[in-house]
């Protein structure tokens, strides 16, 4: 099985949560089979709500790592973890055969007790330190981090965060395609080199979405803004503007050169499979144009 860092470029990634509860845990591996079916490049595993589920996203990655053959890599956050329990954690990560971590702080909540990890940062210099191989993805936001006071701010964290030791940064979800472009100059423009993937997340259900951007700060454009209000009173119409939507914009970041798509699935396979069969040919085609099948 190649790496993910082996695979053709761009390549097409795709996100999953773990299921509330043990009794449901097998519904997660149904939603596989069908991922598993479409090639992906690569699967990540989050936590479910609010930070819980751990023991279940190293559960769910392994299987997708060893069982499915498909290069996984588990959300690992820190905040309110001492060095020895993450120790502990990296310790049964890898014991699991896993390869890839994507390092986040957490959230942060009236209860949040900070212990050794602050930072996303402080997690990836321990990782570095305690010589773990495992290969490090990272967060980045084409807008700015929620607790960011600007922009350029929010740029030199990620700056530092890069340097600790990042391969690869999946940015957050975005719905204009220009502020990922102008971030990814920016970026660049302050020295970080690292790969950009842009997370994507097709536009379903109005309210949904709206939730969600008001959780990350993303912004809805003024064209979304009419989409929903004009599709989401029928179920099928909006799913079938928000597949649309989103394949127009993964089709503009593929023609402008970004790295990857990082598409947020939501746990919903069929509408992975409507836009990784509208890309497919985008794909060969870009892949056969960079030298690689």
């Amino acid at each position: 099985m190649k790496s993910f860092f082996e695979k053709p470029k761009p390549t097409l990634s795709f996100e999953i949560f773990p299921p509330k509860g043990e009794g449901k845990l097998n519904t997660i591996f149904e939603t596989i089979d069908a991922l598993a079916s479409l090639t992906p490049d690569l699967i990540s595993v989050t936590y479910g709500a609010a930070g819980t589920s751990r023991e279940y996203t190293a559960e769910i990655a392994s299987k997708i790592q060893n069982s499915y053959s498909i290069p996984a890599v588990a959300h690992l956050t820190c905040v309110g973890s001492t060095k020895e329990q993450m120790r502990e954690t990296l310790s049964d990560i890898k014991a699991k055969n896993i390869k890839n971590i994507l390092a986040l702080r957490g959230d942060l909540s009236e209860e949040t007790q900070l212990s050794d990890f602050h930072y996303a940062s402080d997690l990836i210099k321990f990782i570095k330190e305690e010589h773990y191989d495992f290969k490090i993805f990272a967060g980045c936001y084409p807008e700015k981090h929620t607790e960011a006071l600007t922009p350029n701010d929010d740029l030199i964290n990620l700056k530092k965060k890069t340097d600790c030791g990042v391969d690869v940064l999946i940015s957050q979800l975005f719905f204009d395609n220009d502020l990922f472009y102008k971030f990814r100059d920016n970026a660049i423009s302050i020295g970080i080199n690292t790969p950009i993937e842009a997370g994507i997340m097709p536009i379903t259900s109005g309210k949904q979405i709206e939730r969600i951007v008001s959780l990350c700060g993303a912004s809805l454009p003024l064209k979304v803004q009419n989409l929903i209000k004009t599709y989401s009173h029928n179920s099928m119409a909006m799913k079938e503007a928000g597949i649309a939507y989103a394949t127009a914009q993964i089709i503009d970041l593929l023609a402008n050169g970004v790295e990857g798509i990082h598409l947020y699935t939501m746990n919903r396979p069929e509408i992975a499979k409507r836009i990784a069969e509208n890309l497919r040919g985008i794909l060969y085609s870009l892949r056969i144009k960079r030298g690689e099948k």
